[in-house]
Formats: C-alpha cells, structure tokens, sequence
C-alpha cells in the first residue's frame, strides 16, 4: 500500500439524525417515567438508578427483569429500576456533573475514570472480575446488504464515492473506539511497510478515511438509526450493534477488517451516590450479576463478545476472529490516547482542522 495522500476538503454531506436525545424511562416497576434530576420516584422497596450508554439498551431491557426476580427471590425486596441512556462520553459528565446513577455502564474505562476523578467513584472499581469489564466487542464495518460499494478493508473507505458514517467522539465513546480502530490499523500498516510505527502515516490514513464522512453523530445507537434511514455506504461501529440488528431482520453485511481494535465495557457502582441513597448492597449485587454465565449469555444474545470465561467458549463460534486484533495497549493505554488523538490539539482535532 502506498502512503496516502492528504486531500483537502471534508465533504459533509446530510445532517445527523438527532434520535440520541437523552432517553430515560423507568423499567420493570409500571412506575412513571422520570429524568435524571431524580423528582419523581417510583414505588418499591429499593430504587436503582442506572446510568448506561445508549447501545446497552436492549440488553438491558432483558437483564433488569431477570435480576429483578432474582433479588426478590432471595431477600424479598422488590428493585424498581430507573434508567437512563446516553452517548457514554455524555453519560459519563452528566454522572460526574451531578446526576445521581447508583450504577454505570459505559462504553470505555476512560469515561468511568472521569467519574472516578469527579470524586463519586471511591473504590477501584478494577478489582471486580475481568478487570472491571462486563463485556467485549469489536470494531466493524456494515454495509447494505449484499455490499454493493465492495468494502473489505479500511483502505476501501477512503476511495472516492464512498460515504462513511460513525458517531462524533466529543459525546460518544464508541466513535473514540472507531478512531482507535482505524488509527491503530494506521500504525499496523506502517510498522508492516516500514518496520515500525508511524504516527504520521496513521493520522494521514485516518484523515483520509475522516474526508468521506457523511455525519458525526451523537452517539453510536443514533449513527445506527441514521445508517438504517438510508444515511450512508459504511458504518463503522460496535460489532454487538450490528449482530443485533441483523438477529431482528434488517439485513446488512458485517465486514471485519483484517486489524481492528477489542473493545472493552466496564461497569460500576457510583459509590457516593450508592451509598447516599441507601442501595450499597443491592447495587454491588447487580454489577456483581452482570459478571454471572446467566448475564453473559444474554450479552451474547445481544451481539456482546462475553468476558465469562465458560460463556466465552460456548459462544466463540458466533463471532469472526479479525487476523490481527489489537487492544488499547497497543496505543498506549487510555491515557496517551486520551492526550493524543482527543486533547484540544490531538490528532482527531487536527484532522477535522486540516479538511
């Protein structure tokens, strides 16, 4: 592959669609929906209030009963949900902005450090199983189905007449992960021309990439709804969100690029707010059931490449495995990512500047 070349000019096309506003709503209690200021209550023996990013919805949606009727078999105390989803990177400040969340789960453990750092997170919140993390993914490419644009490598979205989608990493965690992913593949492709890492090459790989962008948008749950009301060639986005849709009957094709990066979802309890409303014990249960085989298989029912070891094996054959995966150590870990794609002077800032 030869070393591309910078072309001037970012072609936004379309606007974003602006379904990702924040969603709160309580579950299995027949409560009234609230918001995340927290006024209305519903009536139960405990409320948990949960602060999620939006693409966990779904699975959430079938979880929350089941850990409901679990812990109202083994205490007899009834656990009314209220829920909220967002962008992670929006849920994230809201929580450390003051929303009252007993429990998080968000797309990347740069987003709970943040909530960590706000001072509501007290304990290491890695010393659960598996680090902390409650499921795993990967970066993908879908396209309409059948692939009529012929897409196989991140080296295809770069060519002319392809409109690309995936979300703004200012709100969304899983767009940090899609930059991760085509950045990393970047420095793979120049350490395989060169011998080692390039961080020029990667970023002008990226830029060249980032000028056939369609739209930026909130979250990845609202980059999705955009790709399936016709916005688009490619979405880059989560695997899981793709498996999902797929499992429902909207039929796209899954491309896995031959790099990309392992995605990794961690959970907490917010020990200030946990401990302020009196549900230590019961949210603690529930970060601990989300580590459980029972949780995990429906992770993976959901598109979510378990972390449960014995789920894991079990599940293997659902996922494709990329022929050169890489994780976030091989950028540096979060924190020189954090300093050197997203910081105010960051590569994915200097991209946007240069176009």
């Amino acid at each position: 592959m030869m070393r591309p070349t910078l072309t001037k000019g970012w072609r936004r096309v379309g606007a974003a669609v602006a379904l990702a506003a924040m969603l709160v709503t309580t579950a299995c209690s027949g409560g009234t929906d609230t918001n995340t200021s927290g006024s209305a209550q519903p009536t139960g023996d405990v409320t948990l209030v949960i602060g999620a990013y939006s693409v966990a919805k779904d699975a959430f949606g079938e979880l929350l009963p089941k850990f409901q009727e679990e812990w109202q078999e083994k205490t007899g105390q009834k656990v009314v949900f209220q829920e909220s989803y967002e962008a992670s990177g929006t849920q994230a400040r809201a929580i450390a902005g003051g929303f009252e969340a007993d429990v998080t789960l968000l797309a990347m453990e740069s987003d709970i450090d943040k909530i960590q750092k706000a001072g509501f997170i007290t304990e290491d919140w890695r010393n659960a199983p598996n680090g902390g993390m409650i499921t795993n993914s990967i970066v993908v490419m879908g396209t309409r189905e059948g692939n009529p644009k012929g897409i196989k490598e991140w080296t295809d979205l770069t060519r002319d007449g392809v409109k690309v989608l995936y979300p703004n990493p200012k709100t969304s965690g899983g767009a940090q992960w899609d930059i991760n992913a085509m950045y990393g593949a970047g420095l793979k492709q120049s350490e395989q021309e060169t011998g080692t890492k390039d961080p020029e090459y990667a970023k002008a790989f990226l830029k060249q990439i980032h000028r056939n962008v369609e739209s930026l948008d909130k979250s990845g749950r609202a980059s999705m709804a955009a790709f399936e009301y016709g916005v688009g060639d490619v979405i880059i986005t989560y695997e899981n969100e793709l498996l999902a849709r797929i499992k429902q009957g909207v039929q796209y094709d899954i491309v896995v690029p031959k790099s990309t990066i392992l995605i990794e979802n961690p959970a907490a309890v917010v020990d200030v707010n946990a401990d302020k409303h009196g549900v230590r014990e019961v949210a603690d249960a529930f970060v601990a059931y989300l580590h459980t085989a029972e949780a995990q298989q429906v992770f993976a029912e959901y598109g979510f490449r378990p972390v449960e070891e014995t789920v894991a094996k079990e599940t293997a054959g659902q996922f494709q495995t990329p022929e050169d995966l890489f994780d976030i150590s091989y950028l540096g870990g979060w924190e020189e990512v954090r300093s050197l794609l997203y910081s105010a002077k960051g590569v994915w800032y200097q991209v946007l500047a240069d176009l």
